[in-house]
């Protein structure tokens, strides 16, 4: 397992912006799955953007199409949630994860995923 620590939460009004990051430590990131998870009080966990190894493939849930970007760095080993327009149901916990299986190139399932950090909590007011 990998090392991953997020930062990057806070509060704030609705229509503001936040950017999450999320640091590995050790080798391999660049070619990690990366993800971003949210967990909201009593429901599920559910994933809100994941990245391929390069980049060049990502997933956005529908509630945040047109407002999140996920991105990577991987000469900094860090991905990025670029969070805009936030609306008070984006608050969650929210969680960076990250995929080592060889192969795997895109997926929103949970047990995909080995490493996950603590999360940051980002909350939104109305």
């Amino acid at each position: 397992q990998v090392q991953l620590e997020e930062s990057g939460g806070g509060l704030v009004e609705a229509g503001a912006s936040l950017r999450l990051s999320c640091v590995a430590a050790g080798r391999g990131f660049s070619s990690y799955v990366m993800g971003w998870f949210r967990q909201a009080p009593g429901k599920e966990r559910e994933a809100v953007a994941v990245i391929s190894w390069s980049g060049l493939n990502t997933y956005y849930t529908d509630s945040v199409k047109g407002r999140f970007t996920i991105s990577r760095d991987n000469t900094k080993n860090t991905q990025y949630l670029q969070m805009s327009n936030l609306k008070p149901e984006d608050t969650a916990n929210y969680y960076c994860a990250a995929g080592q299986r060889s192969g795997l190139v895109l997926s929103t399932k949970i047990s995909d995923f080995d490493s996950w950090g603590h999360g940051t909590q980002v909350t939104v007011s109305s």
